[in-house]
């Protein structure tokens, strides 16, 4: 055998041979401190190494997991009402029915997610983060028909990034049907993310970055659109009435569809 080929051989044996690091708390231990807490003093895990743990159904009782590694953790319909996740890692997190509402997940990263169990994407199995908190995090992924209604965005980032090594499934943030009423997205960096039929009823959009966002058919009743860049955005059938600072929007001029829009 030839010694570069002998080489790459050990050396990947001796890679295979090192134990994976442990997670901080165990499943177990983290499930007992949680069923005994008190709703009224939330307990803390902040800046825990929680990577692929299941959490799955666990009400966190307003916990604080702030700063912390939740890397392909499975939180599916898991409590994390008025939690702090502030700062933390939640990439390929299983998200199926979980419940942020209320949380604070401002500068939070959520980097492809799986949100649901199959490609239909069910309301059902919609993730929830009514009035959470959502300040300059990072989101990418499906989050179609998810509840953001009142939600917290101002500078968060939806555009997509640099391909991480795994296999790419999709190329865009999709945000279709999601309930963003009332949500504000001041300043969020919104190119090419998928609005269509999206409720974005009364939504702060000003100043944010619509570049080549899909707009079609979305409800933009109300919306503040001061300041914001529409070039190349797809506006076939969206609903502009009432809409506030339309005139002041840049890019206007190169998006699509505009005279299919409603006004």
């Amino acid at each position: 055998m030839r010694k570069p080929l002998l080489f790459a051989i050990l050396g990947a044996s001796v890679l295979l041979a090192q134990p994976t690091r442990a997670a901080d708390i165990s499943v177990r231990d983290l499930t007992t401190q949680l069923y005994k807490a008190d709703r009224s003093a939330p307990l803390s895990f902040s800046g825990l190494d929680l990577r692929e743990l299941d959490l799955s159904g666990l009400d966190f009782k307003g916990a604080t997991v702030s700063q912390s590694n939740l890397f392909g953790a499975d939180l599916s319909h898991a409590n994390l009402s008025n939690a702090s996740l502030k700062g933390s890692r939640l990439d390929r997190v299983t998200i199926i029915g979980t419940r942020f509402d209320g949380a604070d997940l401002s500068d939070a990263s959520f980097l492809r997610p799986s949100t649901f169990s199959t490609l239909a994407a069910p309301a059902s199995e919609a993730a929830s983060f009514a009035g959470a908190d959502l300040s300059r995090a990072r989101l990418f992924g499906r989050f179609n028909r998810a509840n953001f209604r009142g939600a917290k965005l101002p500078g968060a980032t939806l555009a997509p990034f640099n391909k991480t090594g795994f296999i790419e499934h999709i190329w865009r943030t999709e945000m279709s049907g999601a309930d963003l009423s009332s949500a504000d997205l001041s300043g969020a960096n919104l190119t090419y993310v998928m609005f269509t039929f999206a409720n974005l009823r009364g939504t702060n959009l000003s100043q944010a970055v619509l570049r080549k966002a899909d707009l079609s058919r979305a409800d933009l009743t109300g919306a503040d659109l001061t300041g914001a860049d529409l070039s190349e955005a797809d506006l076939d059938g969206a609903i502009l009435t009432d809409a506030r600072g339309l005139d002041t929007a840049l890019g206007l001029d190169t998006a699509r569809n505009v005279e299919k829009s409603i006004r």
